[in-house]
């Protein structure tokens, strides 16, 4: 007998009127999914670090900082639209579940998007491995948010994700 893998959902994308950099992450953790926010967990240093880059307080309300990252023409999405993940860790992604985010028609939609931003190495993996070429807009990699990245002190990754003040 077969057994059921729990399947989760993604959220749909954080979306600029006019967007001009496009960050994508993996899927949604399990704290984000508790909280419906992008990089729900309070560990976690995605929010700060665009405090930091997009000059505004840290101590905004979500739905506010949601709307300071559109205005300032970034748009956020995963790479997964859902898939099994037991826990919250990219490594546990059971990648057989996964389907993708229609990434290649949202930059149909929006060719002013210059470039994708990835939210760590696995993010960029998975879009390799599920979008690949199909897509030729310049792409970075940045280091992860996430608190599971603890190698990395949130001032580094801040320095790291700083190359996006040439961009917004």
């Amino acid at each position: 007998m077969a057994v059921e893998k729990n399947i989760d959902i993604g959220f749909s994308p954080v979306l600029s009127a006019k967007p001009r950099v496009l960050i994508l992450g993996t899927m949604p953790s399990v704290k984000s999914l508790e909280e419906q926010q992008y990089y729900g967990h309070p560990r976690n240093a995605f929010w700060w670090v665009m405090s930091q880059v997009c000059g505004f307080p840290n101590d905004l309300a979500y739905e506010e900082k949601v709307e300071q990252v559109k205005s300032a023409g970034v748009t956020i999405w995963d790479v997964a639209h859902s898939c099994h993940r037991p826990g919250s860790l990219d490594s546990n992604i059971d990648q057989s579940t996964l389907k993708a985010n229609d990434i290649v028609g949202l930059l149909r939609q929006y060719p002013a998007i210059e470039l994708i931003v990835f939210n760590g190495q696995a993010a960029a993996k998975l879009f390799r491995k599920f979008i690949g070429d199909l897509v030729d807009t310049k792409q970075i990699v940045l280091p992860s948010t996430s608190p599971a990245n603890a190698a990395m002190a949130r001032e580094e990754k801040l320095e790291k994700w700083s190359i996006l003040k040439d961009y917004l």
